[in-house]
């Protein structure tokens, strides 16, 4: 199945490419709630399974390398079954995995269940991404990227508050359940809503391909996982990444000689596509993610505020992400994604930097605006990245190029985190001192920053009419 034809976009297939969208969002939200609101009830938990709360971390980690093992794989059956019944599935099977994590009475069911998860995880993703590129024509792209992008900055304002009101006023038992009415409408929604279809000739399973690319992927992400927790040991650490680099070069050796690969690599010949996704746009991400790492630290550490006053604070950054979707739209359609990626990725960078400028003596005001100016300008470059990966990806190349797309993200979600964790320890290391200080976090922001802009700058190298046919941008200028 193709994309819609320019000159056959109707109202009624913009309805429902828009509807479509919407519709994989919802599933998105459930997942990616499910991702924020557990870390607030592992305590609780680890209680509940008589544990400590520490051990409770391998819940985490199985749910993660189950989705790298997967996510590969989910292309090829997308293809070869029908993106819209591998999407039910993993509804399903999320919505299922989510109750039997509720229903669990000791650690060892709660991993079982977390692996179940984080298959039902690694499907939905890249695949849900399938969907909304299969119906939506390129002029209705940016508008259906905006609807599936909200839930990344959405979810992780509600999660965590959402959360502790739960296990307090509840139990953790329900931060789970609450996946029940969502996975459900998800499932009503797909079967009613979602045109079902299917490649008129799969390929046949590439299983090498499919072993070295989970592989690679698994060591690596594992290995980035851990760069965040130092008390684990510094060579465990090494070799996991090592191996997942040596892996990933032969998994990338064979995907470009056998003729049925598992993933088509040809995506990275499309420059839109290299530089959203894999150079620059993997780049950026670190940067992007390294921030909600970093604030929640530099307030409550930092600033020795309580957890709620932190609270508060990092609302105004997430709101300030969900205050930009209503002017991105218009915003690339007035500029371009060039000038728009540049400009607004150097005010991002410069909005992490500025975090190293302010202290608990700055005004709230001022702190706040900061927030929201970061926020901002986050989500207009998440929002643009997202969109431009897809604008000249051809149409026997969207399976792939969307599994990639989730593997990178993956790959750069972790590894903000991990380089963000390592400054702040280099830093305590080199200043002989037992704990962390505002000093580190300074030191934390200006180097996260400034990788930021050395992305930002190198969009440079996209034609000023990238993405015009997506963005609308060539057609009004």
């Amino acid at each position: 199945m193709t994309a819609i034809p320019e000159s056959e976009v109707s109202p009624k297939a913009a309805t429902n490419s828009r509807r479509v969208a919407l519709i994989v969002a919802i599933a998105f939200f459930m997942q990616l709630l499910d991702s924020t609101i557990i870390s607030t009830s592992l305590p609780q938990m680890g209680a509940s399974f008589g544990v400590p709360a520490v051990a409770m971390s391998i819940g985490i980690t199985v749910y993660m390398l189950t989705m790298a093992v997967f996510v590969p794989l989910s292309g090829w059956l997308a293809d070869g079954f029908g993106a819209r019944n591998i999407f039910l599935v993993a509804i399903a099977l999320f919505t299922l995995a989510s109750i039997a994590c509720g229903f669990s009475e000791n650690l060892t069911e709660f991993v079982a269940a977390r692996a179940v998860q984080g298959l039902g995880s690694a499907l939905m993703t890249p695949v849900g991404r399938i969907l909304v590129l299969r119906n939506a024509s390129k002029s209705e792209l940016l508008n259906a990227t905006a609807l599936i992008t909200w839930p990344a900055l959405f979810a992780p304002v509600v999660g965590p508050v959402l959360g502790g009101f739960i296990t307090t006023a509840l139990s953790w038992h329900w931060n789970f359940f609450i996946n029940i009415p969502l996975g459900l409408a998800g499932l009503v929604l797909v079967a009613r809503f979602v045109p079902g279809d299917r490649e008129a000739d799969p390929k046949p399973l590439d299983w090498p391909g499919f072993f070295l690319t989970s592989a690679g992927l698994a060591c690596l992400l594992y290995g980035l996982e851990r760069i965040a927790h130092a008390e684990d040991g510094v060579l465990p650490t090494v070799m996991l990444l090592a191996l997942g680099m040596l892996v990933g070069w032969l998994a990338v050796r064979h995907l470009l000689r056998t003729p049925h690969p598992l993933l088509d690599l040809s995506s990275f010949k499309v420059l839109t596509f290299a530089l959203s996704t894999l150079s620059a746009g993997t780049i950026f991400r670190v940067a992007i993610n390294a921030t909600p790492f970093l604030l929640p630290l530099l307030f409550q550490v930092g600033f020795g505020l309580s957890p709620i006053d932190a609270g508060m604070m990092i609302l105004a950054y997430f709101l300030g992400n969900l205050g930009m979707k209503a002017v991105t739209t218009p915003t690339l359609r007035r500029f371009g994604f060039r000038s728009v990626m540049v400009v607004n990725g150097v005010v991002a960078s410069l909005s992490i930097i500025a975090c190293a400028a302010i202290s608990p003596q700055t005004p709230q005001a001022l702190v706040v605006a900061l927030m929201l100016i970061a926020g901002l300008s986050r989500s207009m470059q998440f929002t643009a990245l997202n969109t431009l990966a897809f604008a000249d990806i051809a149409a026997a190349q969207r399976s792939s190029a969307a599994t990639l797309s989730s593997m990178l993200q993956q790959v750069a979600m972790l590894f903000g985190v991990a380089v963000a964790a390592a400054i702040l320890n280099l830093s305590q290391i080199a200043r002989g001192r037992p704990e962390l200080d505002l000093v580190d976090f300074r030191i934390a922001f200006l180097a996260i920053g400034m990788i930021g802009l050395v992305a930002a700058f190198r969009f440079l190298a996209l034609p000023r009419s990238a993405g015009a046919e997506v963005s609308g941008h060539a057609l009004e200028n």
